[in-house]
């Protein structure tokens, strides 16, 4: 059974929650990935930014290459939470409709009237898996937009509002980029964040060899459900941020943009274009998200720094120049966070 949280006052009221409601939150989030962990080896960082993207209400983009557990990955987080799942296998024939719902003519047998009636798609869920979502051509990839960035879904002119919470988490392989469509830079902005999923160590290669290949992985069991993922986010956004902490949020991504003042020519120089103000908010709600997940009641300059190459690697555009030399834009945010300091900690 799911951890039941109460609906403390101390997390509904406006204001910081308090010590004690954090570290309840912090318990729930620790089961969930101990349940995770029975099924995936590893990829801690990876199973942490995911959680970002759960606490912090926003849309998650996996990118590794084949057999990295990505799929695994998502479908054993649908199975900790008490949430709806469903999974959309992305495919050159996919049309809209198959992912938002479609109007069908249903016939009563009784009178023999026929009426129009909306089939709702896998898009209504808590919990969305769009696996390799780059080999559906871009008017298909478009239907997620209203509903990852509004909530709803508008279909036959009626707007249908998705169920709360709602979790898209998309996959793609960098890899095979025959018969893939890249995600236009419109849609990958609707991603909080961009989550480089890494091959295992060694040494976690071969305890997944010996899960997977001896007797049947252990069950997950369901730990937190839609209430508590609500409190969770609700507690996120009351995690305070000192104005010094936001003017460096501000500096960052400021920092990204060729022809600003605030620019960092080291980094400009390479790029095309920089992050917009969705970065800027990104960055501080994830950061509020790690602070939380650690169990702090404060947003620090290290949570910012910790979850930047997230944000901003699909947000940032390196010219054909630093492609050629190599340069990747976590090359670039690296340079980024090197040039820019970060402002002095208090004292919480």
């Amino acid at each position: 059974m799911p951890t039941r949280f109460p609906n403390d006052s101390s997390v509904a009221a406006s204001g910081s929650p308090n010590p004690e409601t954090v570290a309840r939150l912090s318990s729930g989030l620790s089961g969930l990935r101990e349940q995770i962990g029975r099924v995936v080896i590893g990829q801690d960082a990876v199973v942490e930014e995911v959680l970002l993207c759960l606490l912090a209400g926003g849309h998650g983009l996996l990118e590794g290459v084949p057999g990295l557990a990505k799929t695994l990955l998502v479908r054993t987080l649908a199975q900790g939470l008490e949430l709806d799942f469903r999974r959309i296998q992305f495919t050159p024939d996919l049309m809209p409709g198959d992912v938002t719902g479609t109007e069908i003519i249903e016939e009563d047998r009784t009178t023999g009237g026929r009426a129009l009636r909306f089939l709702h798609g896998p898009v209504f869920t808590h919990v969305l898996l769009a696996d390799e979502i780059n080999r559906a051509p871009p008017k298909t990839q478009a239907a997620l937009l209203e509903a990852m960035q509004e909530g709803s879904v508008t279909a036959s002119g009626e707007t249908r509002h998705v169920p709360s919470p709602f979790l898209v988490l998309a996959t793609q392989n960098p890899l095979e980029q025959e018969g893939t469509y890249p995600l236009p830079e419109a849609q990958l902005d609707r991603f909080l964040l961009k989550i480089r999923v890494p091959y295992p160590s060694a040494e976690e290669e071969e305890q997944i060899l010996a899960a997977t290949t001896g007797k049947v992985q252990g069950q997950v069991d369901a730990v937190l459900g839609a209430e508590e993922i609500h409190l969770l986010r609700l507690a996120t956004r009351q995690v305070p941020a000192d104005p010094s902490i936001l003017a460096y949020a501000v500096r960052l991504v400021r920092g990204t943009r060729p022809g600003t003042p605030e620019q960092v020519a080291s980094v400009t120089d390479w790029l095309r274009w920089g992050a917009g103000p969705r970065a800027g908010q990104a960055l501080v709600l994830t950061g509020k998200a790690r602070a939380l997940i650690h169990g702090r009641l404060h947003l620090s300059a290290e949570d910012l720094r910790a979850v930047a190459p997230a944000v901003l690697r699909h947000r940032i555009l390196p010219t054909f120049r630093a492609e050629a030399e190599g340069l990747a834009p976590d090359d670039l945010v690296s340079r980024l966070l090197e040039r820019i300091p970060a402002p002095a900690s208090r004292v919480a």
